[in-house]
């Protein structure tokens, strides 16, 4: 395949390494400083592009990639609340559109453990549940996206909780989130149910980045040649 990598850091060079490795061939790389290079003409050459940048400049990037024709795997997070009009775009220009907030494999288990464990638990309300996310000093938006999808999974389970909030704002109906930013950590999630006789604790901690590049990659390969709006359920089921 030949890839664009939209988003040129630390990341964005560890896709290339890994799309390098499974043969393929990185044929645009946008970083902030050639943004004009992302365009419909140089995009007529891309199979696939990958999508990992900033909140504020996310949309503007997956939209011009549909609209070429590109089908497109985003990892940015914090930009959701135009989730829906992506997935319209996609549908428009008869492509497809790949999201995840977290592109691990490890993580994708991590939620469906949570899942299971969640569902078990609606059973037992003395168990009160919270969750806590660290991350490196340079990420934008907190809490992060996996947070947020792994408060969501849990509240559909909960019927005690319908949302989530960030500490230190709390609500008796909202799965609490605490956000920590320190050092380079890659990202540790951990999730907490708590009672007055004992505690279960659910921990992923991802080593380096590398696990979330070649979910990226993984979910590229599949994003090809497909249709509609993805994610890594489709990746895992497919």
């Amino acid at each position: 395949m030949n890839i664009a990598i939209i988003g040129y850091g630390k990341m964005g060079h560890e896709i290339e390494a890994i799309a390098i490795e499974r043969g393929h061939k990185v044929v645009l790389a946008i970083d902030k400083n050639n943004t004009h290079e992302l365009n419909p003409i140089l995009l007529k050459k891309v199979d696939v592009a990958i999508e990992f940048t900033t909140p504020e400049t996310a949309f503007k990037n997956i939209e011009t990639c549909l609209k070429a024709g590109v089908p497109t795997v985003c990892g940015t997070t914090g930009w959701l609340n135009r989730l829906e009009e992506a997935k319209r775009i996609a549908e428009q220009y008869n492509t497809a559109l790949f999201y995840a907030s977290n592109y691990s494999i490890g993580v994708n288990l991590f939620f469906k453990i949570n899942q299971l464990l969640a569902s078990l638990a609606n059973k037992h309300c003395e168990y009160d549940v919270s969750i806590e996310e660290i991350h490196h000093t340079q990420k934008k938006d907190a809490p992060s996206g996996t947070a947020i999808t792994i408060a969501q999974i849990l509240s559909k389970e909960l019927n005690r909780y319908n949302d989530w909030s960030l500490l230190p704002e709390f609500y008796d109906d909202r799965i609490p989130i605490k956000a920590i930013r320190e050092g380079n950590v890659p990202g540790t999630h951990s999730v907490f149910f708590d009672s007055e006789q004992d505690q279960i604790i659910l921990t992923h901690k991802a080593k380096n980045r590398r696990g979330f590049a070649l979910g990226a990659m993984l979910a590229a390969e599949f994003s090809l040649d497909k249709k509609g709006f993805l994610t890594m359920d489709s990746l895992l089921n497919g």
